[in-house]
C-alpha cells in the first residue's frame, strides 16, 4: 500500500496527528525492526500496529489474552471497513476452519488469536500458508515470569517466528519494570533490543492516600468535592453493587460493573458512563480495558491492589485529557494484613490443587485418559456448591492449574447466536421441495440474513420468531433441526466462561505440579505486594516519584500535586505565617469571590512566592474553589 501513514490515520481513524511516540514506533516497524512499545494506559497502543499493518501487504497476526478486548477491536475495525476476525476458545471447529481458510485467502487485514491457539499443531501448520506481515503481541508482560500476570502459553510466540520468518514483531504493554522489559525482548527473540518508552510521569494527576476508619464517608467527601465522572475500584462483585447502592442513596449518580453481568447489560452500563449518563462507575478490574474516556476526573481505589503495576494502570484511567484529575487510595490499617492473607490463599498447596482437579474431572464426568475436543460452560459458583469447595481457594487453584498447563479458562464473554448453511443452494432447494414443512421458515431465514452460505452470520432468534409469528422456542427447535439434518451449523449464544482441558485426564494423585514455578510466583507476588504496601504507608516521598521509580524511571523533581508534596509545601511556611495567611484569605473571600491576581495583590505584606504556594495548597485541599466566573471563593472543609 503506497499511502502514507498520516493519510491512513486520517482516512480510517479520523485523526490529523499521532500521539507522542506513536509515529516513531510505526516507523520502527515499517523499517522491519522488532519493537517493544511501553506506553502507559491511554497511550494509544492499538494504533501502533493497526496503522503500519494497513500500509504493509498481508495479514497482521494479533496475539491477545482477552477475548472481550479481541472482540471489541474486531468490531471497531469492521466499523471502519477494515476486514478483521478473531479465533478464541468456544468457537466450533467448523467456524475456526472457515476463518483460517479466509485468512489464507487474504480475506482479512487483522487476525486476532488467543495465545493458547499457538499450541495447536493444525493452526501452526496452516499459519505457514497465511501471508503474515506483522506479529503484534498485546499485554506482552504476560511472557515474563517476572511480570505481574505471567501466562506460560505466551512462551510459544517465539516458536511461531520459526514458522513466520522475516516478519517484524511489535510487543505492547502499559506497565513493565526494566527486568520485565529485558525479559520480553529476550523471550520474543528480538534481533536487537529496541524499546520505545513513554515517561511514566503523569503531570496532571494528583496521587493521594487517605488513611481512614470510615471509607464510605471519605468516599462521599471526595465525590462531593471533585466534580465530574469517576471510577471506584473494588475487589469483588458484592462490594461493587453495595457501594453503588450507597452512592445512589446519597444522591450521587452511580452504577456497578463486573464480569458476572451479561454482555448486553455490561455494554449498556459502559455506554452510560462513557456518555456521562452515569457519573460514577463502581467496578472490579473487569472494567476499563480498551475504554477511551478522556474526562474521568477521579479514580478511587476502595481497596488496595496487589501490585503497583495494577494500581498504576487502573489509576491511569483518570485525566487522559491532560487536565487535573485525582487518584485516591483509601487505606485502613487492616488492609495490609488482609492483603497478606489473600496472597496466602492465592497459592493453595498441592493437596488442594489435586482436590480441585479431581472435582473438575468429576464435574464433567471425564474418565482417565480422556481429552475432550470442546470447551465447557463453567459456572464457578455452581461448581463450588456441588463439591462444597471454598471459592477463595478454587479460583486461585484454577489459575495455577492453568499455569501448569492442565486447563484453559477463558473469562466470561458473550457470543451472539451464529448460523451458517453447510450445503450449497441446490441441495437446500431440493430439501425445501421435498420437505414443505420447512420451506416457509427457511425462506424467512434467507430473507432476513445475507451471506448464510458463505460465512457464520450473527442471528437473533427473538426477531425471527416475531417475523414468523411464532415463539422463540419454535425458532430454536427449527434451527437445531437444520443442524441435526446436516444442512446447517447453528451455534446458540453463550455468556458463560469456557473451560477446556489441555492434557488428557490423569488420576489426581499422579497429577504433576510445577512446585518450583509456583514457589517462584509466590515469592514474586510477595515482593509486588510489599512494594504496594510501601506506597500506601509512605509518609515522606513524593507519590509520583515512588510510582515511576518502581518502573526504574528516576527523576529529581517532585510532582507538587500529591498529598505528600502538598503537606511538604504547607510545612515550608511557618505556623504563625500560615495561620495569618489563612485568616486573611478567608476574610477576603468568604462573602466576596475575587480573581486570583486580585487576591495576590491583597497579600502584598507576605512574600509572593509563599502566598502563591499557600493558595495552591488551599485549592488542593478544597478550601478554595473556582466559580463559573473563574473567581476564587472560600468553602469550609468537612
Amino acid at each position: 500500500m503506497s499511502e502514507s501513514i498520516h493519510s491512513i490515520l486520517k482516512q480510517y481513524w479520523g485523526y490529523e496527528t499521532f500521539r507522542p511516540l506513536q509515529e516513531d514506533i510505526i516507523n520502527s516497524i515499517l523499517s522491519g525492526k522488532d519493537t517493544l512499545a511501553l506506553l502507559p494506559t491511554g497511550g494509544g497502543k492499538s494504533i501502533c500496529f493497526q496503522v503500519p499493518a494497513m500500509k504493509l501487504e498481508g495479514v497482521c497476526l494479533v496475539i491477545s489474552p482477552l477475548i472481550a478486548l479481541m472482540k471489541d477491536q474486531v468490531e471497531q475495525l469492521q466499523k471502519r471497513n477494515i476486514p478483521a476476525a478473531a479465533l478464541y476458545s468456544g468457537m466450533s471447529r467448523r467456524e475456526q476452519k472457515l476463518i483460517i481458510d479466509n485468512a489464507q485467502n487474504d480475506a482479512y487485514k487483522f487476525l486476532y488469536v488467543s495465545p493458547e491457539r499457538l499450541k495447536s499443531t493444525a493452526f501452526r501448520e496452516r499459519l505457514e500458508y497465511i501471508k503474515v506481515c506483522l506479529i503484534a503481541v498485546d499485554e506482552a508482560h504476560c511472557i515474563s515470569q517476572w511480570g505481574y500476570d505471567f501466562r506460560p502459553e505466551y512462551l510459544l510466540i517465539a516458536e511461531i517466528r520459526d514458522v513466520i520468518k522475516s516478519v517484524p514483531i511489535l510487543a505492547l504493554t502499559a506497565s513493565a519494570t526494566t527486568q520485565v522489559v529485558n525479559d520480553i525482548q529476550r523471550k520474543l527473540s528480538f534481533k536487537t533490543n529496541n524499546c520505545f518508552s513513554k515517561s511514566f510521569v503523569r503531570n496532571n494527576l494528583s496521587y493521594v492516600v487517605n488513611t481512614v476508619e470510615d471509607k464510605h464517608q471519605r468516599m462521599l467527601h471526595i465525590l462531593n468535592r471533585v466534580k465530574g465522572s469517576g471510577l471506584i475500584y473494588v475487589r469483588n462483585r458484592k462490594n461493587a453493587q453495595d457501594i453503588a447502592t450507597f452512592l445512589l442513596q446519597n444522591k450521587i449518580s452511580a452504577d456497578y460493573y463486573h464480569a458476572g453481568l451479561s454482555n448486553p447489560i455490561r455494554e449498556k452500563k459502559q455506554d452510560n458512563w462513557i456518555h456521562n449518563h452515569t457519573r460514577i462507575m463502581v467496578c472490579t478490574n473487569a472494567f476499563g480495558m480498551g475504554i477511551d474516556k478522556p474526562d474521568c476526573r477521579v479514580v478511587i481505589h476502595y481497596e488496595m491492589p496487589e501490585s503497583i503495576e495494577s494500581y498504576y494502570q487502573e489509576a491511569g484511567r483518570a485525566g487522559r485529557d491532560e487536565k487535573r484529575a485525582y487518584c485516591v487510595l483509601l487505606f485502613h490499617d487492616s488492609d495490609k494484613e488482609n492483603a497478606q492473607k489473600r496472597l496466602e490463599l492465592s497459592f493453595p498447596d498441592e493437596k488442594k490443587l489435586k482436590q480441585v482437579y479431581q472435582a473438575l474431572c468429576n464435574y464433567y464426568s471425564l474418565p482417565i485418559g480422556a481429552l475432550p475436543d470442546n470447551s465447557f460452560d463453567f459456572d464457578i459458583n455452581e461448581f463450588c456448591q456441588r463439591f462444597a469447595l471454598d471459592i477463595n481457594i478454587v479460583y486461585p487453584a484454577l489459575k495455577l492449574l492453568q499455569q501448569c498447563e492442565r486447563i484453559e479458562l477463558t473469562e466470561s464473554f458473550f457470543e451472539s447466536s451464529k448460523f451458517k448453511f453447510i450445503v450449497n443452494h441446490e441441495i437446500l432447494y431440493k430439501f425445501q421441495v421435498e420437505n414443505q414443512k420447512y420451506d416457509d421458515a427457511i425462506k424467512l431465514l434467507l430473507r432476513s440474513y445475507g451471506g448464510l452460505f458463505d460465512t457464520y452470520v450473527t442471528i437473533n432468534e427473538q426477531q425471527l420468531a416475531k417475523r414468523y409469528n411464532r415463539d422463540k422456542n419454535f425458532v430454536i427447535q427449527f434451527l437445531n433441526s437444520l443442524t441435526t439434518l446436516g444442512l446447517a451449523d447453528y451455534q446458540p449464544q453463550k455468556d458463560k466462561p469456557q473451560l477446556q482441558f489441555t492434557t488428557a485426564r490423569v488420576a489426581a494423585e499422579s497429577l504433576s505440579i510445577k512446585s518450583t514455578m509456583i514457589s517462584q510466583r509466590k515469592d514474586l507476588a510477595t515482593q509486588k505486594l510489599n512494594a504496594m504496601i510501601g506506597y500506601a504507608t509512605n509518609k515522606h516521598v513524593c507519590r509520583s516519584k515512588v510510582l515511576v521509580e518502581y518502573f526504574n524511571e528516576f527523576t529529581s523533581d517532585n510532582c507538587g500535586l500529591c498529598d505528600i508534596c502538598i503537606e511538604n509545601k504547607k510545612a515550608d511556611l511557618d505556623k504563625e505565617t500560615t495561620k495569618k495567611l489563612e485568616q486573611t484569605i478567608k476574610k477576603s473571600l468568604i462573602n466576596n469571590p475575587i480573581h486570583l491576581k486580585d487576591l495576590i495583590n491583597q497579600l502584598k505584606e507576605y512574600p509572593q512566592e509563599k502566598s502563591i504556594a499557600f493558595i495552591r495548597h488551599l485549592i488542593d485541599i478544597g478550601n478554595l474553589q473556582y466559580n463559573n466566573e473563574q473567581k476564587l471563593f472560600w468553602t469550609e472543609k468537612e
